[in-house]
């Protein structure tokens, strides 16, 4: 099992002062001891559940952008993307930006979006939810086009382009993998049998059932169910001092029998390493046995 970092919290203890350093520091801390993926979220409000949408939050790409210049190994993505806050042709192209200076690291994962409140508060899109989702399966397939051979139009319901010329192409090909967030069973779980390498679920009750639904999207489309990696979001409370890894240790065995294959969690301070240190002395070693 690999393990994955999220950056959802930029209020760090540090402040302003020192936060570019802590971030570049904490970016190439979590390459160092193992981490496989460095993610951060596409809002432009924090959001409820980490903190008061007043507190700091990063616009997803370019922060991205500067965790490629530290970094050498470490994948990166958005996690996930909200398809409606970018024309799908200029995504594409962020995307592939990412992956050419990064040599290789970058992953497309995207989302239907959730957050209304963010989008009235700066003026960005939020149409129903009958067509965020359909809005998120054309975004998939002009990317897939942008990142084929063919600079054809794509005429799509919501989306015209009149050429998906991409030049430069991705450095990975086919194409940058992508991975699609959330768990709706008709809808979301259908796109990642259809068109992703991986899926995100949450770490919930309910987790073995959605494997199950993804299985059964695969069995109708003729997909191999194990060529998709299965994902879970989750904040593992590992203890101020590392009291409580052996409770996440054996947490993520239970899912490793799921067949998870990557767990991505967070830490809620980057201006200390205190939480990093653990994960790499003892969380990351015995994940990767698992």
């Amino acid at each position: 099992m690999d393990i994955g970092l999220h950056l959802a919290n930029f209020t760090w203890s540090g402040g302003s002062a020192t936060f570019v350093d802590d971030l570049t520091r904490t970016a190439k801390l979590a390459e160092e001891i193992g981490f496989t993926k460095l993610s951060v979220m596409d809002h432009v409000w924090q959001i409820r559940g980490v903190g008061p949408k007043e507190h700091e939050m990063l616009e997803a790409y370019t922060t991205l952008g500067f965790l490629a210049a530290v970094t050498e190994r470490v994948e990166l993505l958005a996690w996930v993307t909200a398809a409606i806050y970018r024309e799908p042709g200029l995504l594409a192209k962020e995307v592939t930006t990412l992956d050419v200076l990064s040599r290789g690291r970058a992953w497309l994962g995207i989302g239907a979006a959730w957050n209304e409140e963010e989008c009235v508060g700066l003026g960005l899109p939020f149409p129903s939810t009958a067509e965020r989702f359909e809005r998120l399966e054309e975004t998939l397939q002009i990317c897939l086009q942008m990142w084929s051979d063919s600079d054809e139009p794509y005429t799509g319901k919501h989306y015209q382009l009149g050429s998906t010329l991409n030049s430069p192409q991705s450095v990975q090909r086919p194409h940058p993998p992508i991975l699609i967030g959330g768990g709706g069973e008709k809808k979301t779980l259908r796109m990642v049998a259809q068109y992703a390498q991986a899926c995100n679920l949450f770490d919930s009750p309910d987790l073995a059932h959605k494997l199950d639904v993804l299985r059964g999207h695969c069995d109708a489309l003729g997909r191999d169910y194990d060529e998709i990696d299965k994902t879970v979001m989750g904040f593992f409370d590992i203890g101020a001092k590392g009291e409580k890894v052996d409770e996440v240790l054996a947490h993520l065995g239970e899912l490793a029998q799921l067949g998870i294959t990557h767990v991505h969690t967070g830490v809620w301070d980057g201006s200390s390493t205190e939480q990093l240190d653990i994960f790499g002395e003892r969380i990351i070693p015995a994940a990767r046995e698992l």
